[in-house]
């Protein structure tokens, strides 16, 4: 029997994958898109951005968003939206476009 793992309420699930996209700090670089929502975004990258530093976050499906780094963590970073319809929006066709396709594991 294959191993399960375990949905620990982040974006990757056995419904949903983890989307390569571009982060843009001071160069472009990969990063996958961990959670999101109008809120804000957790994504897994090597770049550590100061807290407070403006960034972009380039998602293949669901366009651009800019941001600012709210947090720090030894995996990624958290980016804070400003919570508008458009922050919502984004994250919406983030979920939808991750939802759409099956998982690979």
């Amino acid at each position: 029997m294959a191993a399960r793992r375990k949905y620990r309420g982040d974006m990757a699930s056995r419904w949903r994958r983890r989307t390569t996209c571009v982060l843009i700090a001071d160069n472009p670089t990969p990063a996958a898109l961990r959670d999101v929502s109008g809120a804000g975004a957790f994504v897994e990258t090597s770049v550590r951005p100061p807290l407070g530093a403006g960034v972009e976050l380039h998602h293949p499906e669901a366009g651009v968003i800019c941001g600012t780094v709210a947090g720090l963590a030894p995996d990624g970073i958290r980016i804070g939206f400003p919570g508008t319809e458009a922050s919502v929006a984004f994250a919406l066709a983030a979920i939808a476009a991750d939802m759409s396709r099956p998982a690979i594991f």
